[in-house]
């Protein structure tokens, strides 16, 4: 039998799509070539294929071979494919046995020595795999550990071709070849980062506990060294930590960006890329292959944009489409992927380009104009998004220096957050969501939720004159349900009917 096949995966995004590697031997003049829209390091996988090959005392058909990556549509890219291709090609030289060749997926690397080099994507690609009736698949030894957090599927570490061979029943000698592995990342040691340290600023707590208790954006305003930034980073410390489902989802884009993926992490991620990032750093791409932007790398957590203003506007602008819909599309001209992007965005600005703006005892040296400029750079569309917009003051310095800490902890008010997510849960049961900030406007304006027009009335007063959006108007609702869920009361009243629309406008009721 001149043909062979096994399997691969080509990733497309987080999703896999199954690669059917067929090899082919014809009595022709001796040729090794690759089909089936495979890109430039693909196609290179020929020379480090035949050098493996050789230096590992496997003979390759010195005939045409011909491997066709199927299906033929699907753009292939990466190194990924070189162990695949390596067992067809010998499986139809007669090396490897065609039945466990045709049973298996193999995902790796080659060099030319024969030894697996670790890729990226090993985790999406196994779950692929894994979807698809598959329960074997070989790895580069380095992606091992990344290939076992998928359950039910008998995962083989290899450390060269040549036991890859062995494990198909070849008999081939074996050589003492030093394991490629990925380095260990070099992780600062974790800061405490506990709610106790934020002092005289019982306001912006509060509207950070309710922004984690319904899953709420947040953008916080005030001058430099009010705490703006102390607040964001201890964001992710009150949200319920990620169940297995969703620190999978978190380990498979991580697996992408090429990061080693040694086991699940349930702390929510937390990005917060410099306002130099362009707009391909924040949503993600490649010329070839995608690679995940920083919304993605958000996903399941928090997304912080210290100096808001300061980001390009086309890269603030990228973030409208993924906070309505949670997802991130990335259209390239060979290729659209798209990602899971639903996380909570924190953003951080000053009143004015110097920092000074109705500060107390501060002088600006900023002019009207540029500080209505400042302001603007927010756009309107991107603003109304925004669930939750709080000035944030400086303390006083008697206060800052007292030594006292805040009574409200971290602990205590993941405890509330938690309690607040189950009755939201409850209430949304049988329903695609899960927490406040995820239900749509309509679900809230009609049916048996709707409010009485006597608790309703500030917000619709302030909507008919034009101060709230419909949007808005929505986004308040789902605040007013939050605040009766921290405060277990079966329904929102006129207290968190006013107190939503303060921490949307900054509005009294």
């Amino acid at each position: 039998m001149r043909t062979a096949r096994t399997w691969a995966v080509a990733l497309t995004g987080v999703d896999g799509h199954l690669v059917e590697i067929e090899a082919d031997v014809s009595p022709q003049t001796p040729d090794f070539r690759i089909i089936g829209l495979p890109d430039k390091s693909l196609g290179e996988a020929v020379q480090r294929v035949w050098n493996a090959c050789t230096n590992t005392g496997l003979d390759l058909p010195r005939r045409r071979l011909t491997v066709n990556l199927s299906p033929a549509s699907l753009p292939k890219h990466g190194s990924g494919f070189d162990v695949g291709i390596a067992v067809a090609a010998l499986a139809a030289g007669g090396v490897l046995p065609h039945r466990t060749v045709g049973s298996t997926v193999h995902i790796g690397e080659l060099g030319l020595d024969g030894r697996l080099r670790p890729v990226a994507g090993v985790l999406p690609a196994v779950f692929a795999a894994a979807r698809a009736g598959f329960d074997r698949v070989v790895v580069p030894i380095a992606n091992l550990a990344e290939a076992r957090l998928v359950p039910g599927i008998d995962v083989h570490g290899a450390v060269s071709l040549g036991e890859v061979a062995a494990r198909h029943g070849a008999d081939v000698e074996e050589r003492e070849l030093e394991a490629v592995l990925l380095p260990l990342p070099e992780r600062p040691d974790a800061e405490e980062l506990d709610l106790a340290d934020v002092v005289g600023q019982d306001d912006a707590v509060t509207a950070l506990t309710v922004a984690a208790a319904g899953g709420h954006h947040l953008l916080l305003s005030g001058p430099p060294g009010a705490g703006k930034t102390m607040l964001a980073r201890r964001l992710p410390g009150i949200l319920p930590q990620l169940d297995e489902e969703a620190a999978l989802e978190v380990a498979a884009i991580r697996s992408l960006t090429g990061e080693p993926v040694l086991a699940l992490d349930s702390l929510p991620p937390f990005e917060a890329p410099h306002h130099s990032a362009s707009a391909v750093a924040m949503v993600g791409g490649g010329s070839r292959a995608a690679r995940p932007g920083a919304i993605v790398r958000a996903h399941r957590g928090v997304l912080f944009l210290d100096e808001a203003p300061e980001f390009a506007r086309v890269a603030l602008d990228a973030l409208r489409q993924p906070l309505e819909s949670g997802r991130m599309e990335v259209h390239r001209a060979g290729f659209t992927a798209s990602y899971p992007a639903r996380f909570q965005l924190v953003m951080a600005m000053n009143p004015c380009p110097c920092g000074n703006y109705g500060v107390r005892g501060a002088e600006c040296t900023c002019p009207p104009m540029a500080i209505r400029r400042y302001g603007a750079r927010l756009s309107g569309p991107l603003r109304d998004r925004i669930d939750i917009e709080l000035h944030v003051a400086r303390v006083a310095a008697s206060r800052a220096t007292s030594g006292e800490r805040s009574t409200v902890t971290s602990a205590a008010a993941r405890v509330r957050v938690q309690e607040a997510r189950a009755a939201a849960a409850e209430r949304w049961r049988g329903t695609p969501w899960k927490i406040n900030g995820d239900v749509p406007g309509t679900r809230l304006r009609q049916g048996s939720l709707r409010l009485p027009g006597a608790v309703r009335a500030p917000l619709d007063r302030a909507l008919e004159r034009g101060s709230l959006t419909l949007r808005a108007y929505d986004r308040a609702l789902r605040l007013a349900w939050t605040m009766s869920d921290l405060e277990g009361t079966t329904s929102p009243g006129a207290d968190e009917i006013g107190r939503a629309l303060f921490l949307k406008k900054g509005m009294a009721a």
